[in-house]
């Protein structure tokens, strides 16, 4: 079963990009914008691991710490501006795990939770290999291969990462940059159009119909996401 990650952030495109390449990572996202939230859900869905901003309306991430550790040693890796050392080293005090100054890379963010889950979870498993199916097409992740409607489809490899991305979550919209990630390991700027030719070429050989596809779908202005059951 996948890891449980509890992101705290008030800012929402912080949130939002670190769901992202954390998913991409194998875990399960969930996310708060308050300490109140944070701590609510923490108690109620009992995350594996806390990543926590300092800076937090109304009840602080410092508080959250102090709160969270008279009830559990959930591990938490707090996010905290370069100005705020003296916050970091209570923070730390109080039973953080771990800390991660902004501006940061949310590469780094991935590491530090995984170094710190392996601390704290040594005897966890690697995510699993996994079979993922959706209307005609079956994905599995162990021996990377890929059925449609029982028929064999050879796919490149960033072609089999993009769709392995995409059907570990129907529904949900991904940017090209972070199709892009999934696929050179970094969103390098200004490549981001090569996926829109890997969505063609997958198109090609999973759609009933390239011109009018069923599974891949564009958002526009956005990116592609895989339609849902």
């Amino acid at each position: 079963m996948a890891m449980r990650i509890l992101v705290v952030d008030d800012e929402a495109q912080i949130v939002r990009v670190l769901r992202g390449y954390l998913e991409q990572s194998g875990y399960v996202v969930l996310s708060a914008h308050d300490g109140r939230e944070a701590l609510r859900i923490a108690r109620q869905e009992k995350p594996d691991l806390v990543v926590l901003d300092l800076m937090l309306p109304g009840l602080n991430g410092l508080d959250v710490i102090r709160a969270l550790r008279k009830e559990s040693e959930i591990p938490v890796i707090m996010l905290t501006a370069r100005v705020e050392e003296a916050d970091r080293l209570v923070g730390l005090e109080l039973g953080a795990d771990d800390y991660v100054t902004k501006p940061f890379s949310p590469r780094e963010v991935v590491a530090r939770v995984r170094a710190v889950l392996r601390r704290t979870h040594p005897e966890t498993p690697p995510v699993e290999a996994e079979v993922l199916t959706l209307g005609a097409l079956r994905l599995d992740s162990g021996r990377r291969t890929l059925d449609v409607d029982g028929r064999r489809v050879e796919l490149t490899p960033s072609e089999f990462e993009i769709l392995h991305l995409l059907m570990q979550a129907p529904g949900r919209v991904f940017q090209r940059s972070q199709l892009l990630d999934a696929t050179q390991g970094v969103a390098y700027e200004g490549y981001e159009r090569t996926i829109d030719t890997h969505i063609k070429n997958l198109r090609r050989k999973i759609e009933p119909s390239p011109r009018r596809p069923e599974y891949i779908l564009t958002v526009h202005g956005y990116g592609y996401k895989l339609r849902e059951e």
